[in-house]
């Protein structure tokens, strides 16, 4: 399935960086739902946050540790609290009005993945591990509500209340309604061909659906009712001809992709050191942005979709031997403007 483009490649040389980033690569991006403050997961074991100010200035505000690479990062429903999982088998939660860290959540193995969800009798904390189980916490106990088992490594997850998604190793995809969140409502095999990367499920959407992204690049489009599925779609992306006239080009992986959190459409980034906008309902690419000089290993919108955070770091796409001395490790941001990211009409055909 093709996609439509609307606009020729923008530059990024007026989007501001970030100073003082991370020594280490990237993993995870952040915004808080109160403020603007983003979290920044590394691979340095830390976890950072950053006031961003009206006119895109920004100040360091504080910084916690786990005890390995930081895998993912998300904030708790008032913003005040930032979560991560780590390559240290642990969830922690930083409380930024107190500054205090609390260990919240244990595995055993790299916890991947980590959501807040806000249900109807309170909020919960979903983390995903590479231990290959999916677990509920409630906050206010040591041990898990619920305890999953996923058919596979746990490589990426998303939620919005009550959908929740979850990619592993195998391509498997298992699809809760969280109203009985302990039993998949369906288990599918991921339409894309080659290894997931990351799920994202749709914001701002009459439909329950989610965007899958794989090493392969390509995205799919899927509706989680059978009802829909005609609308159900793929597209190729981050990808380059080697040569005018190639017929294999470069391809590269999809390492994240972000709804917009007013709109409803959503960015890509990749290893080919590019992001772009898209629009699912008409199948279209609203924007391009020149390559940057290394992958865009994450991405996040603010709370109103007028900030655009992204990281230009190494993404571990090709192993050790792509850790080259002088890699570039930058965090940078964005100004969305309204038409980069709302919507297009959609055309009666």
């Amino acid at each position: 399935m093709s996609v439509t483009s609307t606009t020729p490649a923008a530059t990024t040389d007026k989007d501001i960086e970030v100073p003082e980033p991370p020594s280490d690569s990237i993993s995870s991006l952040a915004f808080s739902s109160a403020a603007d403050y983003l979290a920044v997961g590394n691979w340095d074991n830390n976890v950072r946050l950053y006031e961003v100010g009206t006119g895109g200035q920004t100040q360091g505000k504080a910084m916690y540790g786990h005890q390995g690479p930081v895998l993912r990062v998300c904030w708790n429903k008032d913003g005040n609290k930032v979560i991560s999982g780590g390559a240290d088998n642990a969830a922690r939660m930083f409380d930024i009005i107190h500054g205090q860290t609390t260990q919240v959540a244990q595995h055993d193995a790299p916890i991947k993945a980590v959501r807040w969800i806000e249900t109807p009798q309170g909020g919960i904390l979903a983390t995903g591990s590479w231990d290959k189980t999916l677990k509920y916490w409630d906050l206010r106990s040591a041990s898990p509500v619920s305890t999953v088992k996923l058919p596979e490594r746990c490589y990426t997850m998303d939620a919005q209340y009550p959908l929740l998604v979850v990619g592993t190793a195998g391509r498997h995809i298992q699809i809760y309604n969280l109203t009985s969140p302990s039993t998949p409502y369906k288990s599918i095999i991921s339409p894309l061909k080659w290894q997931t990367r990351v799920v994202a499920c749709f914001t701002n959407s009459a439909s329950s659906g989610f965007a899958v992204g794989s090493i392969e690049g390509r995205v799919a489009i899927q509706y989680v009712e059978d009802k829909e599925s005609a609308k159900n779609f793929s597209f190729r992306c981050h990808r380059a001809d080697q040569t005018p006239h190639a017929k294999n080009p470069l391809v590269y992986a999809v390492n994240d992709i972000t709804f917009h959190p007013v709109h409803g459409t959503f960015s890509t980034c990749g290893s080919d050191g590019t992001f772009h906008f898209w629009d699912k309902a008409v199948r279209l690419r609203l924007k391009s942005f020149e390559a940057a000089p290394g992958p865009i290993s994450a991405t996040t919108f603010n709370r109103n979709g007028t900030i655009f955070a992204y990281a230009i770091s190494y993404d571990w796409s090709i192993g050790h031997r792509g850790m080259t001395p002088g890699h570039p490790n930058k965090l940078m941001l964005h100004a969305c403007k309204e038409e980069e990211v709302k919507r297009r009409p959609i055309q009666n055909r």
